[in-house]
């Protein structure tokens, strides 16, 4: 398979589209090369990735955006037929789903590997990550003074009526069970999670951002949240969270043991891209320093290329040891982890 180590057109690389009338991408103009997104990723401020892409290349961005399991299914319905060159979602898990699914291809890039820490991308570059969220614990900085500092302390009957979480079934916390199941087993994991259950103090509801207001309104003391949440408090106009984020302190759990936990945003090549080289030079302009930065600067996540500078609102969280594990283990663990949450009741 060749690598792609630039952005430069290929002189007779000119891609033709036949859309079905499932599809809602426009046609492309005469002789513009153009790469097809999928993607569930749902910022304004991805704008400035898509619009800065088309000016150094010349590579128009057509996408469409849904929820990550929707677009999935849509992959797989369309077959040999989709127009889809890129998936782009949140959580590796999800990722897991789509390579499961037989949407995804793998594909090999010296720019990619070169790029991006082994960790965050599959073992075989079936997928990428190119941002990161620390999944970490927030607290009430007046109502606990001595707050957990891994996430097996959430566990700690000292936290009774204190902690709150999303549901069991969700994503993040289905990755953060299966990193538990990785790191200590199964029978571990399933105390773990009904030491939290039973510390709830009230029953999962909301994203993360709800998570954050309980603090604020005084409903939980202790809150498990991604980093990407608070920052965009701290940016501003988020309510019943901004102007607060004063009152709420954090831990970046594990940090003598195995480290943080990571979601990350990631992007694979879809199984039948009719845009395969300009996909993969999409994918290699989300590893440079100037996506990266944006990343950071524009949708307060961390980068995931190492040495790049952090956006505001990131800066102020901070620095941390992450979890070095494979975040393939994450989906491969997926099922085991959603069995544990049941078991125990975890709504």
């Amino acid at each position: 398979m060749k690598n792609r180590t630039s952005f430069a057109l290929r002189p007779g690389s000119v891609a033709a589209l036949a859309l079905s009338s499932l599809v809602l991408f426009a046609s492309p103009a005469a002789a513009q090369e153009v790469v097809n997104i999928y993607s569930s990723r749902h910022y304004d401020t991805d704008e400035r990735l898509y619009s800065d892409f088309t000016a150094l290349t010349g590579i128009e961005v057509n996408r469409i955006e849904g929820k990550a399991d929707g677009l999935i299914t849509r992959l797989e319905t369309e077959g040999e037929n989709s127009p889809a060159d890129l998936l782009i979602t949140v959580d590796a898990g999800r990722m897991w789903r789509a390579e499961q699914a037989g949407v995804l291809q793998a594909v090999q890039s010296d720019v990619l590997d070169a790029a991006i820490p082994e960790h965050l991308r599959h073992p075989e570059g079936v997928w990428y990550g190119f941002s990161q969220r620390a999944r970490i614990i927030f607290y009430a900085k007046d109502r606990v003074s001595e707050p957990p500092k891994t996430y097996e302390a959430l566990a700690d009957p000292k936290y009774k009526g204190q902690v709150c979480t999303r549901s069991g079934s969700n994503i993040y916390m289905l990755s953060l069970m299966a990193a538990i199941i990785d790191h200590h087993g199964e029978e571990v994991a399933t105390e773990w999670a009904k030491g939290m259950w039973d510390n709830r103090s009230r029953d999962p509801q909301g994203g993360d951002t709800d998570q954050l207001r309980a603090i604020v309104s005084g409903e939980c003391d202790i809150v498990v949240s991604n980093t990407y949440y608070y920052a965009r408090g701290l940016g501003g106009g988020v309510d019943g969270l901004s102007g607060s984020t004063d009152m709420i302190g954090w831990v970046f759990p594990n940090q003598s043991t195995y480290g943080t936990h990571v979601n990350i945003s990631a992007a694979a090549v879809t199984a039948h891209a009719p845009n395969k080289e300009n996909a993969i030079a999409f994918l290699e302009y989300l590893s440079t320093p100037q996506a990266q930065q944006y990343f950071s600067d524009g949708n307060n996540e961390y980068p995931a290329v190492p040495g790049v500078e952090l956006g505001p609102n990131v800066a102020a969280l901070g620095l941390f040891r992450q979890d070095t594990l494979s975040l393939d283990v994450l989906g491969e663990n997926q099922a085991a982890a959603q069995a544990i949450y049941d078991s125990v009741g975890y709504q």
